[in-house]
């Protein structure tokens, strides 16, 4: 006789018991926000167009009766940091967090509170980018994003300034618009690139005439209870930072774990390869600790997940996504991989607190999605990130190092 076995008719049933979705996502309908009511308008000082529609709706996590550590007096744990500025219609985010960053470093150190200008920062930036372009004969990347690295890197050679040194803008803008800047030096590029004229001198005279024009020209010198700084000194005599002292901590498996590798995204655009790349476990635990020891971080990573809501302002993982419990290196990875995961914005992560066993971080954004919401309110200008949603989808962080001694005596 025949056994009749009955496990093909029931592991289905099984499957479908493990494998309900508690996570509800909905399709919401697009209506214009901060960028739409505020930015646009600032920009249309000079342009006249009136459509401020954003057709059609966007697939997200319904987080409406979710309880969400959403409220900035909820995070007793923070560190100070200037309030949320917007970067407006730019792609200067990974200047704004890490400006934010380094005020806040500034105020750890000798508790002296600025605010500091970060389209100096954006300005020579730029010429960094198309100088390497004209030397590259227009085989390096000119574009508007860059890393937090190219913070520190440009304030070692043209120093900082205070903000209401240079605020770069102009003609009684409040927001920066910087996409006919872009465009006219981008075109200019592609000009020489087409007559290989490749005239570094001129070149770079006529991208700092561009600047000049539309965000005015920064200060060779700043006066600080009578007395003249250069940016350099400022920086050094001033404000006190030294751009040596910041590391980045990364986390792919791409390359060698306790190694310092190149982080391969567009925005490297110089190619630095000081990332020290550690195992996601290490690289969460050390975010952990240095949040826990007084240190903010200029955190990078992506924004444009179904788990990013802007309605509740929290960031979280949807188990349709992927189960908390099965985020690790290889999922990490695998998003990186296939370009789910994109080193699309840089942010300053200000504080922390603890929630039925995990971290929750609050987020200083110069974004305009932060923005949607009411002005009046404490969080406009901030987010708040599930620890999950930091492990998944967060690829890097700037911090001191004096935060990460330990760490980095395991590298070679």
């Amino acid at each position: 006789m025949k056994r009749i076995i009955f496990i093909f008719l029931l592991f289905p049933f099984a499957l479908n018991l493990t494998g309900q979705n508690k996570d509800k996502a909905i399709f919401r309908e697009q209506k214009p926000g901060f960028y739409q009511k505020y930015i646009l308008p600032d920009d249309r000082i000079v342009k006249e167009s009136k459509d401020l529609s954003i057709p059609g709706k966007s697939f997200a996590v319904d987080l409406s009766s979710v309880s969400l550590p959403n409220r900035i007096e909820l995070y007793r744990e923070k560190q100070w940091h200037n309030s949320p500025v917007s970067q407006g219609a730019t792609g200067t985010c990974w200047s704004f967090s890490t400006t934010s960053m380094l005020e806040s470093e500034v105020y750890r150190l000798s508790k002296m509170k600025v605010k500091l200008s970060e389209i100096h920062t954006v300005y020579w930036e730029y010429v960094e980018k198309a100088g390497r372009f004209i030397r590259e004969r227009g085989n390096s990347a000119f574009e508007e994003g860059s890393e937090a690295n190219a913070v520190t890197r440009i304030w070692k050679k043209y120093g900082i300034v205070p903000y209401d040194s240079y605020t770069g803008l102009k003609d009684g803008r409040k927001y920066h618009n910087h996409q006919d800047m872009f465009n006219e030096m981008n075109n200019f590029l592609q000009s020489m690139k087409a007559t290989s004229s490749w005239d570094e001198e001129a070149g770079l005279a006529t991208i700092r005439a561009i600047m000049n024009h539309f965000i005015g020209e920064p200060p060779s010198l700043v006066t600080i209870n009578g007395k003249s700084y250069t940016p350099v000194e400022y920086m050094t005599e001033i404000i006190k930072i030294n751009p040596d002292h910041y590391v980045d901590i990364l986390s792919y498996i791409q390359e060698p774990f306790y190694e310092k590798v190149e982080y391969k995204v567009r925005d490297n655009w110089w190619h630095n390869a000081d990332y020290h790349n550690v195992p996601l476990d290490v690289f969460m635990a050390t975010l952990k600790a240095v949040v826990r020891n007084g240190f903010t971080v200029s955190i990078g990573g992506d924004v444009s997940e179904p788990g990013f809501d802007r309605e509740t302002q929290c960031a979280v993982v949807p188990d349709f996504d992927i189960p908390a419990e099965y985020i690790n290196d290889d999922a990490r990875q695998f998003r990186f991989s296939n370009n789910t995961t994109t080193d699309d914005h840089g942010l300053h992560l200000v504080g922390y607190l603890e929630k039925d066993g995990k971290d929750w971080y609050m987020i200083k954004d110069s974004g305009s999605g932060s923005r949607n919401n009411d002005p009046e309110a404490d969080e406009f200008g901030y987010y708040f990130f599930s620890e999950d949603y930091v492990k998944l989808k967060m690829m890097d962080f700037m911090v001191h190092k004096d935060a990460v001694k330990d760490l980095l005596q395991k590298f070679r």
